[in-house]
């Protein structure tokens, strides 16, 4: 197909149909149909052997309820090859009103449902897990807290704020994470927050009225001094400079 034609609607509307088809190509066949004559005008992508000239075989267009949409579909077609297709078909009309054109795209389902199954494959349920092999890993219950809470506020970890980063402190704390040693940096580094700022938001846990028992909430560093956990200074709120308040 050269790029100048003397029909106005290949003008008009070939430039768009090309778009659809870069996009979509090569899954996608896209048809402009001559409504008049009921024939392809142009194709661009041919999955069926069909080229311009070809009969459309589209039906009477007039007989098409005048107050129904001009857009119809997705609706199921098939190739002789057996693959299955979702089309769309647009009536394009004239300034007059007129169906001038039929633009179709015909969508090859096939690597869709290759890409459904895989994924349904992969989404199958699976054995229940050893207990018994998970009962000393404090971490996966951990991640499972804060996953949990992610999923259920529908927020990124980056956009917690100080409120649901306590939520999810005194969850953990129920469950005896933060009485775990070496708790708190792993917990900091799930939050993806400093470990100041976790000791900051502790402190703040055992001071709010209905919160845990806090048996379990470290007044410091889980370790006795800085050669047990590097980098960690101590106690927040005995040693050094008033802890910042959280991020």
């Amino acid at each position: 197909m050269t790029s100048e034609t003397p029909d106005p609607r290949l003008r008009a509307w070939a430039p768009a149909c090309q778009a659809v088809a870069l996009l979509l190509g090569p899954y996608a066949e896209v048809v402009l149909h001559d409504a008049a004559r009921d024939e392809v005008l142009a194709i661009w992508n041919p999955m069926g052997g069909r080229g311009p000239g070809d009969p459309s075989l589209l039906g009477e267009l007039d007989a098409l309820d005048q107050a129904a949409p001009d857009v119809y579909g997705p609706y199921p077609k098939l190739l002789p090859d057996g693959r299955r297709l979702s089309s769309v078909s647009a009536v394009l009309r004239d300034e007059d009103g007129r169906p001038a054109a039929v633009l179709c795209v015909n969508l090859d389902r096939g690597p869709l449902e290759h890409a459904a199954a895989l994924l349904a494959a992969f989404a199958a349920p699976t054995a229940p897990r050893p207990e018994p092999l998970f009962e000393q890993d404090w971490t996966e219950r951990m991640n499972e807290v804060v996953g949990d809470y992610v999923r259920a506020h529908g927020r990124p970890l980056e956009r917690l704020g100080r409120e649901d980063r306590l939520a999810v402190l005194r969850e953990l704390d129920r469950a005896g994470v933060l009485a775990v040693r070496r708790a708190v940096p792993a917990v900091a580094t799930a939050l993806r927050v400093s470990r100041s700022t976790v000791y900051t938001l502790l402190a703040e846990l055992r001071e709010t009225p209905g919160a845990a028992d806090g048996s379990g909430v470290p007044d410091a560093p889980e370790t006795s001094g800085p050669a047990d956990d590097p980098g960690v200074p101590g106690a927040p709120e005995t040693s050094g400079p008033p802890a910042r308040r959280a991020d």
